[in-house]
This record gives C-alpha cells, sequence and structure tokens, in this order.
C-alpha cells in the first residue's frame, strides 16, 4: 500500500509496511533494547523532553572518539525497557558543522561500532513550525519509523498560533502528537504511541516509512533546497495561522533591552555576577557543612585506627582527598541549576548575542563569557559549563584558557603572599590582591589570542543564533541537568582524582627516616617535665618534636628528595626545595601549599585557627636560608604571587580537561604552556625586583 502526493514541487513518498489486514506482525529476536533517537533543531525543546521520559534513568557520555556530547537514557514504555538518545541539535542531515553532521550519522547509523536507532522521535517547535519542518522533512525520507513531537503548544496557544494537528498528521503521513514537554501536556498520549511502536517492533501501521524527493533538483539560483523550502512554507500555511500570530508586547519591549548594544551588556553583566555572587557566597555554607562532614569522618577514623601508616593514608590520603574535591560540589550544582534556569527562559541566547561583538577581537566566541566568569569560583565546573559553545575550536580555546582565571583555591596562597608583602597596609593588600586577579585575565585574553593565531588558526566562527521565545523555566530539568553534572564529578572524584591523592601522599610519606636527634631529645625532656607536673610544657615539647619529625621526615620522602632535585631549576626564581616542595603539593590543590610550607618551615598542623595563621607568617617571615639570608624577599613573594596566577597546578582540573576534549594531548598542551607561562613570567618578575628593592 503506497501513496503519492505532489505539492509544489515536492513529492511526499509514503509506504506502509503492514501489506494488508491479515498481515502477521512476526517481529526478529531482537538482542539489543528498542533504541529511539530524540532528533529536533536547537531549543525546540529536546532535552525536556528527554527528562520527563527518562527522568534519573540517564546518564552522559561523548560519543566514541569524539568530544561529543550524547545522553542515553532508560525509559519503562509500554512495559517495555527502551533505550533513548539525545542527539545534538541541528537544522539540517546535510550540514557541515562537525556536532550536526555527527548527529546525521547516528541517525543514519554511519558511526563505526554504532547502530542505527530503530526509531526517530522528531521535536518539532509548535512556535516555529514552519522552520521546524524543513528538519522533520529530511529524516522522513529514511528508513525508519518516525513520531512527530509538537512541542510548546501551549506556548504556541499563547502566541495566537492554532495549528490543526489532524491536517498536520494527513500531510507528513506520519503520527503527530502535540505536547508541552515543560507541562508535561500529551506526554501520556506520545508514551502510547511509542508503545504501539514498540509492540509492532517498529511496523505499527500508523507510524510509516516515509520517503521524501524534491521534483526539481535546482532553484533559487541553484539552491538545491528550493523545492524543500517551498513545501514545507506550503505545509505550514496550510495547517496553523502562524504567519498571522504576532510576537507579544513583552517579547517586543524586554528583546530591545536585552539585546541592545550598551544596556544589554551591562543586564548581562549584572545577571553573570549574580550568578558569580551565587557561586561564590551561597555555596559556603554547604562547603562549610562539607568540610566539617569529613572533618569528622577522619576524625571518627583516627580515634578507631591506631596511629601510623594506615591512620594516615585513610584520613589524609583517602578522606582528605576526596573532601578536597568534593568540597566544590556545592558550586558545581549551584553553577548548573543556575545557567539550566537561564537557557531555559531564552536569555543565554540574548547574553552571547550581546556579548560576541566583545569576545570575537578577543579571538572567542560569546558563551566562552560564562565559563571565564565562573572559573574565579573554580575551573572544573567552568570547563565543563563550556560545553554551551557549540563550536569545537571556540569551545577548547576557552577549555585552554579557563584555569588562568584566579580561582577560589588560590585565595589563600594570595593572601598569604600579600599579609608576607603588606603586613600592616590592608589598602596596598587589597590593591596587590586585585591585581592578581586582573594579571590572570590579561594573560588569559592573551594565549586566547595566540592559541587561535598558531595552533589553532581562524576566526571565531559567526553568531548564527534563533532568538528562542521567552518562557518560564521548567525547575524539573534543571534539577536533573543539575544532578547529570553533579553524578559526574562525583564518579571522578571517586576515582581517578581519589588515586591522584594517594599518589601524592605516598610520595610525601616514603620512604621512611628516621626522627632527628633534636627531636628525641625534646621527646625525652617532655616526659622529665611531665613527671615533674607540667603537663602545659610537656604538651608544648612533644608539639615541638612532632614538628621536628614532620619536617625531617618530609625532607627525606620521595617528594622532598624531588624539591632537592628540581631546587637548581627553581633557584632562579628565588625558591628553595622547601617551597619546591610545597609547589609539588599543590598539584593535589593550589592550596595545599599553605598546609606544605606549615610543615617545611616548622608551624606544624596542630595549631589551629588564628594561632595557627599568625604562627605561619611569623615562621615564613624569619625563614633564612643556609648562608643566613631571608627566604620570603619582596621579590621571593611576587614571584611566587606571579608564578602560582599562571601556574597549572590542581591535577583535578587536567583530569576534567581530560574528559572534556576527549584526549590526553590538550590537558598535557594546557599543563606544559601554564608551567612555561609561569616559569618565565617569575623569573622576570624576580630578577627585575630584586634588583631594585632588597
Amino acid at each position: 500500500m503506497s501513496d503519492c502526493h505532489s505539492r509544489n514541487g515536492f513529492e511526499l513518498h509514503t509506504r506502509n509496511r503492514v501489506t494488508g489486514n491479515n498481515a502477521t506482525l512476526t517481529p526478529p529476536p531482537r538482542h539489543h533494547p528498542f533504541t529511539i533517537a530524540l532528533v529536533g533543531n536547537p531549543n525546540a525543546g529536546k532535552t525536556t523532553l528527554f527528562n520527563a521520559l527518562t527522568g534519573l534513568r540517564a546518564k552522559t557520555a561523548n560519543f566514541p572518539g569524539t568530544t561529543f556530547e550524547r545522553k542515553v537514557g532508560r525509559a519503562n514504555i509500554g512495559g517495555c525497557e527502551i533505550a533513548i538518545v539525545d542527539l545534538p541539535g541541528l537544522y539540517s542531515l546535510e550540514s557541515a558543522a562537525p556536532e550536526e553532521k555527527l548527529a546525521s550519522d547516528a541517525l543514519r547509523g554511519r558511526l563505526e561500532n554504532q547502530t542505527a536507532p530503530d526509531a526517530a522521535l522528531v521535536i518539532v517547535d509548535a512556535t516555529n513550525l514552519e522552520r521546524n519542518l524543513f528538519l522533520a522533512s529530511q529524516v522522513l525520507e529514511l528508513e525508519c519509523p518516525v513520531i512527530v513531537a509538537l512541542n510548546m503548544i501551549d506556548m504556541a496557544a499563547h502566541e495566537g498560533i492554532h495549528i490543526d494537528v489532524k491536517k498536520l498528521r494527513s500531510e507528513l503521513g506520519c503520527v503527530v502528537v502535540p505536547i508541552s514537554a515543560r507541562t508535561g501536556i500529551g506526554l501520556d498520549e506520545l508514551r502510547r504511541k511509542i508503545a504501539r511502536l514498540i509492540q509492532a517492533d517498529g511496523t505499527e501501521s500508523d507510524c510509516l516509512v516515509q520517503r521524501c524527493k524534491p521534483a526539481c533538483d535546482r532553484g533559487c539560483g541553484g539552491c538545491p533546497y528550493q523545492a524543500r523550502f517551498e513545501w514545507t512554507e506550503s505545509v505550514s500555511g496550510k495547517v496553523s495561522n502562524a504567519a498571522v500570530a504576532r510576537r507579544s508586547q513583552l517579547t517586543e519591549k524586554l528583546d530591545k533591552i536585552l539585546t541592545h548594544p550598551t544596556v544589554g551588556m551591562v543586564v548581562f553583566v549584572g545577571v553573570m555576577l549574580s550568578v558569580f555572587t551565587l557561586i561564590f557566597w551561597a555555596a559556603k555554607i554547604p562547603m562549610d557543612l562539607i568540610n566539617h562532614l569529613f572533618d569528622d569522618i577522619g576524625g571518627g577514623i583516627a580515634a578507631l585506627v591506631p596511629k601510623g601508616d594506615l591512620q594516615s593514608l585513610l584520613v589524609n590520603g583517602v578522606v582528605g582527598g576526596l573532601g578536597g574535591v568534593l568540597v566544590f560540589l556545592p558550586q558545581i550544582c549551584i553553577l548548573f541549576f543556575a545557567l539550566s534556569l537561564l537557557e531555559d527562559t531564552g536569555y543565554m541566547a540574548r547574553a552571547a548575542f550581546v556579548t560576541d561583538r566583545v569576545m570575537r577581537r578577543l579571538g572567542l566566541p560569546g558563551k566562552a563569557f560564562v565559563p571565564l566568569l565562573s572559573a574565579h569560583a573554580c575551573a572544573i565546573p567552568a570547563i565543563m559549563s563550556a560545553r554551551i559553545i557549540e563550536n569545537p575550536r571556540d569551545r577548547l580555546i576557552t577549555i585552554l584558557i579557563t584555569p588562568l582565571m584566579s580561582c577560589s583555591a588560590r585565595i589563600p596562597v594570595y593572601a598569604m603572599v600579600t599579609a608576607l608583602l603588606f603586613p600592616q597596609s590592608p589598602f596596598k593588600a587589597a590593591m596587590l590582591f586585585a591585581g592578581a586577579y586582573a594579571l590572570g585575565i590579561i594573560f588569559a585574553m592573551a594565549v586566547a589570542l595566540v592559541i587561535r593565531r598558531t595552533i589553532l588558526p581562524g576566526g571565531s566562527r559567526p553568531l548564527v543564533i534563533e532568538l528562542p521565545p521567552y518562557r518560564l523555566p521548567g525547575l524539573r530539568t534543571a534539577i536533573l541537568h543539575t544532578f547529570d553534572r553533579a553524578k559526574i564529578f562525583v564518579k571522578q572524584a571517586g576515582t581517578i582524582i581519589l588515586l591522584i591523592s594517594l599518589v601524592l601522599w605516598t610520595l610525601s610519606h616514603y620512604p621512611k627516616s628516621a626522627p632527628p636527634d633534636t627531636a628525641l631529645t625534646l621527646s625525652t625532656q617532655a616526659a622529665q617535665v611531665e613527671k615533674s607536673g607540667d603537663v602545659r610544657q610537656a604538651n608544648e615539647l612533644r608539639a615541638s618534636a612532632d614538628r621536628l619529625t614532620s619536617q625531617s621526615a618530609l625532607q627525606h620522602s620521595f617528594a622532598g628528595r624531588i624539591g632537592h632535585v628540581i631546587e637548581p631549576a627553581i633557584k632562579p626564581l628565588g625558591f628553595d626545595w622547601q617551597i619546591g616542595i610545597g609547589i609539588l603539593s599543590s598539584f593535589a590543590a593550589r592550596e595545599a601549599v599553605i598546609s606544605t610550607l606549615s610543615i617545611v618551615y616548622g608551624v606544624g598542623e596542630n595549631v589551629e585557627g588564628r594561632q595557627h595563621q599568625a604562627s605561619l607568617y611569623e615562621s615564613l617571615h624569619h625563614a633564612t636560608r643556609t648562608d643566613g639570608t631571608a627566604v620570603f624577599t619582596t621579590a621571593t613573594c611576587a614571584s611566587l604571587l606571579v608564578f602560582y596566577i599562571l601556574a597549572a597546578q590542581c591535577l583535578s582540573t587536567s583530569v576534567v580537561v581530560r574528559r572534556e576534549t576527549n584526549s590526553l594531548k590538550w590537558p598535557l598542551f594546557q599543563i606544559i604552556y601554564m608551567t612555561g607561562l609561569a616559569y618565565l613570567a617569575a623569573l622576570i618578575v624576580f630578577q627585575v625586583v630584586s634588583r631594585f628593592v632588597h
């Protein structure tokens, strides 16, 4: 049974797989779950529908061998377990854009070791029917059953758009279900249609296999898509009154403000600063709670496990390593929740539009502003948020320069150095603090320009963006999106990042060395003093003995030996082997240099709060080299500050870069170029400052 309709030179051929009323459907044996691919234009509501159908039963991963993301979820529909794949948004199956070509190849079964989906669920934006039908007509040509989900039907009605669904179903020759993925309208009917398709194993009579052919190959001066455009225009005109529907006055007024070159930029900066404030301040309480939680866990383990290597491994290696990373989970959740809400309202498209002009002058796309700003809280969620940048090259450049932004983990280092340089001048310390942030931004922009003109040449892709309608955000979608990002981060923290922490713990604790004679003498004195009844002095002597023992153990450990090995290389920067150990330890986390320096310079880790801070500064002020000269001179402090502004430390960030780029070469390149840049800049600063300031 087949038919053929001619519409404006575009032929829509349909062929029913059911050949007769008495035909028996005998599906072939299936070795994999029935798979449905979600296909649609950007902003058509694919992700919202995906979340509505799968809930929390979804995982995010890159396509094999690519940096492009796909979501795969499970859903129980009609008693059957099916797989739902959310493909990247695309406007045409013939697009040359990498992400759109990937989606097209996945739909057609052209990817290596990837089979074609059993059916396609095409999401069509009811408020922009004509444009969406272009892609739908191409999908209808493929050898697979098609269901069209007419999404945002409630918004279309609100805008005065009426669509004759029955007539549209007749024009397309396939199932059309009006839905609102955000509110749940029509989802039960959509599930029933999917269930009928599954039960018939893709041969359900009302889910037809489509074949579309343009009757004229050329038109509009050589445009091969002229017939298709004319067909979509014709169908849209027949089934809807969208041509006469007007944009709401509120939308017009908001766009005049939000897309204005000047006012729009001011609004954008205000919105992003609000998000940044949420990330930085609202996360403080949950971050403190996580810190206290891991402190309690560590304390509990310390009380149960006898003092020794096993206790140190569990408390400092496992618990400390996980706690030091998971403490950033609130920032990640807040960032992605806020971005999801902004994206869902339609604002992020306007934000990209107004920032594109400025960012492109710096060799970056407009959307790069979001990850670069959020990186001032933490580079890890910032790098993950770079996924909002569609162009792979623009996204990669943004990822490569994001760690140059001063994250919150650098704040303890900045505070330490500024306090050493200006202990009696809060104003000068604040100015230096601000200068550190500014220097990171300046270097990030400079590096972006260099990368754009060397290893990744070419300008940013011109921004061609559709301004979606304004709509109320879906809290469920935002929560599911946030949960998805958090799950990825926690999984990384529990595997690769934990392994890194354990390796660094091992390097700093082995091989073992005997306590120095001075420490043994102090321990003996402590025992004698305690017998005389002076417990307070005995505890102070034991604390001093412990500090000396920790210093000696660290000096003779693998980390200490590495510090001595690298000392000749870092000496031109004003650093000695002790600062070298601090630099090595900060690869686990930048702020770890504070606790490391407190050990190597004799402060210890048993002093807490302001007393610890004061003791550390006093110890660093009086620290001397073997020749009696001061270690932390003005030149050394300035050099150390510049080094920490630019250096690629925090291996957790590198792990995330590895995942986001799907390649080992880019995190290695990032480490090399940032470390080299930090070394060169610190060298220049130390040599110049040491000549003028003594």
